[in-house]
Parts: C-alpha cells; structure tokens; sequence
C-alpha cells in the first residue's frame, strides 16, 4: 500500500507510504495520491482533508530515478499541484520536507509541522529549478528575499521559522503533527462546509492570474535548465555521490 487513506468522520486523512524512498513521488505514488484527492473533491461526505507522510519524513518530491511521469491529468505533478482543489487540504509535516516535498505543502491550504520538520528547495544544487510551483508560491509565502535564498542555496527553514514566516499555522512536538491537523481539520468542519469552499473557491480566483503568470515563468525556466550541461552533471553527481563540477553552460 502506497498511499493509506482513513476516513475519519467527515475527515480525510492520506498518508503517503513509501519510506524507503523518503515518500519520493514515482508515477505510481501520484496516481494513487491523485485516486485520493479525487474521492475527497468528488465525496459530498466529505469536507476536509489532512495529507501526511511517515512518521519521519513528508516527502522528498520527485524521484529521480523513476518521477518523470509524476503527473496525473486532474491534479498535475504529484496528483495535486495543478488540481482545481474545492475543499481544504491541510499538510501533517514530520521530518524533510525538501524540493517537491515543499511544493507539496505549499499547495495545501495550511501547514501543521512538528519540530521534527525541515523545509527546503535543494533543486539549484542539483542544476534544476524548482518546478512543482514554488518558483511563484514560495514568493508569495514568504519574504522575497528569503524565498530567493531558499531556491538559490538550498538553504532550510526549521518548523519555528516557518512558522514565523508564515508557512507553518501550528508546530507541535515531535510525532503529534498528524494529531494537531486532524484538530485543526476538526475546527474547519465547525464551519459550513458551503462557505468554506466558497471562501477557497474566490480565493483561488483572485490567484489564477498570478499563477498563470506563475507557471508560464516556471516553463521559460525549465526550458533554460533542461539545455544546460550542468543539468546533467548535477543529475550525475546525485547518482555518484560526489559534488558537482559546475561549467556555467
């Protein structure tokens, strides 16, 4: 079982289940994330839900060795960073949250993480760009110039900076993430679950020209990336464990 989804009242719970590979999303994680997400857009019942990894790490993003194909036609990368999203989708963060595990948590609609959790966009250091949505949510996030650092360095935020920052609702102890966002989730069904997606559903339309804009930067970027000689000794230094030689081509 790749993905474990719990019904828990009106709640949704997803956890990501590949720890071998730090919950690295393949093409066959996104599907099964991507069954997920459909059940909670298309299930009346249900009105919220809370993504989570395992207990030690949320999500590495893509895998290197096998994501290329981490789309789905409803939801984009991962199942979820293109979807058209009706109801709120809260993020349980233990451990790395790092490169697309970010732009996963990111795409949510708010952030529980314990102590535990790191937050970084590590992609320049391997030659690539971050391509999953952060190069236009990460600066809408957080401060410009942290934004920058974290997609040029590879710099990480703890979950109290985040938090700080704004990225993070709520920090919790270590292990008791997933618990904070089930309470969280619990308080937004307090709610009617008819305004809170109409509140998503005109917040999302205020953003759509921005992330139109957004994803049309993130493509000019990619192609820039994709025809670099330093694209491919970055994905070679990966694989070989060693640093990369960098040619500025």
């Amino acid at each position: 079982m790749i993905v474990d989804v719990q019904r828990r009242g009106r709640i949704l719970v997803i956890a990501m289940q590949r720890p071998e590979k730090r919950n690295a999303v393949n093409r066959e994680l996104a599907v099964a994330l991507s069954e997920a997400f459909d059940t909670l857009d298309d299930d009346d019942e249900l009105w919220v839900g809370v993504l989570t990894g395992t207990p030690d790490v949320f999500s590495a993003g893509t895998d290197l060795s096998g994501g290329a194909d981490a789309t789905t036609e409803r939801g984009g990368e991962y199942g979820l960073i293109r979807r058209q999203r009706r109801k709120p989708l809260i993020a349980a963060v233990e451990g790395p949250a790092f490169g697309g595990g970010f732009e996963i948590a990111l795409a949510c609609d708010m952030v529980v993480a314990s102590t535990t959790a790191r937050f970084a966009l590590p992609e320049s250091r391997r030659g690539l760009i971050p391509s999953s949505g952060a190069l236009f949510r990460a600066i809408r996030a957080l401060p410009l110039h942290v934004a920058k650092q974290l997609m040029i360095t590879g710099a990480e935020l703890t979950a109290e900076r985040a938090q700080d920052l704004g990225v993070v609702n709520e920090v919790t102890p270590p292990g008791a993430a997933l618990d904070a966002a089930i309470a969280l989730a619990e308080d937004v069904c307090l709610s009617s679950p008819v305004a809170v997606q109409a509140i998503l559903a005109g917040v999302a339309a205020q953003l759509e020209p921005a992330d139109a804009a957004g994803w049309a930067a993130t493509s000019d970027a990619v192609d820039k990336v994709m025809s670099s000689a330093d694209l491919q000794e970055g994905i070679d230094a990966f694989f070989g464990r060693r640093p990369p030689e960098w040619t500025g081509r």
